[in-house]
């Protein structure tokens, strides 16, 4: 079979379509045929070995995987012996934060992973590009008590984590202000945004309006630019470890501490929120953004453009 091998941190140009052998499933597992994949921050966070933490599991100067990819979508060309809860010709989309493999025509999993039957209104690609946004939007959202009518703030609202907790949160019922570039500004708003600010002319941490929730979703951001706008028991929220790694010491610090705090999203339930995506998929409150789509010979491009800043949403890989 076809796969991208990858050799060395942060050097897309290194990324070759090569001939590895096919795997074969287990008894427990079953082999799928990838029809789509995606190239997102996670993917970016490994591929690039940065934050340099990530190397421990990866590898300290060179990766030990050689195919990268943690979102996919394909169709179950066998199954295992043991396997019960899929059968062959099922359509599937999932998602494994330590790597899939997925940047390839075939991959094996474990029926226990973090993967579902796909919704069917929705293409491979947009299936292959929908969960990894909305599985660390959850994270953002299952870490605190929110309740319908509270303020949210949601900075990087354009990008794949932004745009899915933007819609999340309005599904939970919050009042949300998006935070976007002028682009963007009629797709924020066709995803729900109740307010959208454009950080290209206004800074909204000027903004006069108190929040009991700021989730950043771009990491650009920080607790303390964004705590005047939080209310006396506001929370703040980073995807990313902010200055100093202040995002991991600051939650220790709050616990001490009344009043306003900083938590961090730690990524768990990956299978719970991949059927969570499934679910809001099929009802419509959950809309995957797709800004492009490329090649598989060409997802040495696709990771420069999503590690460039500029994406809109999310970007597929059609294998």
């Amino acid at each position: 079979m076809k796969a991208i091998k990858w050799l060395e941190y942060g050097s897309p140009e290194h990324l070759k379509l090569e001939e590895v052998p096919k795997p074969s499933p287990k008894g427990n597992e079953v082999l799928i045929k990838v029809k789509a994949a995606s190239v997102n921050r996670t993917d970016c966070a490994i591929f690039y070995g940065k934050p340099f933490f990530m190397r421990f599991m990866t590898g300290l100067f060179k990766p030990r995987d050689i195919t990268l990819g943690t979102e996919f979508s394909g169709v179950i060309e066998e199954v295992g012996a043991e396997v019960r809860s899929f059968k062959k010709g099922d359509e599937v989309f999932g998602l494994n934060t330590n790597g899939l493999r997925a940047h390839a025509e075939y991959l094996v999993l474990s029926e226990k992973e973090a993967f579902a039957i796909k919704p069917s209104q929705l293409s491979f690609e947009e299936a292959a590009a929908c969960t990894e946004g909305a599985h660390y939007g959850l994270n953002f959202l299952n870490k605190v008590d929110l309740k319908p009518g509270d303020k949210v703030l949601v900075n990087g609202a354009t990008g794949g984590i932004g745009s899915a907790t933007l819609q999340l949160a309005k599904y939970f019922g919050a009042e949300v202000t998006a935070v976007g570039n002028t682009k963007n500004l009629k797709l924020l708003k066709s995803l729900g945004a109740d307010i959208v600010i454009n950080y290209e002319t206004e800074d909204f941490t000027k903004l006069d309006i108190q929040f009991d929730f700021i989730f950043d979703a771009v990491g650009k951001s920080t607790f303390f630019k964004c705590k005047p706008l939080l209310k006396r028991k506001g929370v703040y929220m980073s995807s990313e470890l902010g200055p100093w790694s202040q995002n991991l010491l600051l939650p220790i610090i709050g616990k001490f501490s009344k009043g306003k705090k900083v938590k961090f999203p730690l990524p768990l339930n990956i299978k719970e929120n991949v059927l969570l995506v499934k679910k809001l998929m099929e009802s419509g409150d959950l809309k995957p953004v797709i800004d492009r789509i490329y090649p598989l010979e060409k997802v040495g491009e696709a990771f420069t453009y999503v590690f460039s800043g500029e994406k809109t949403g999310n970007v597929a890989i059609k294998v």
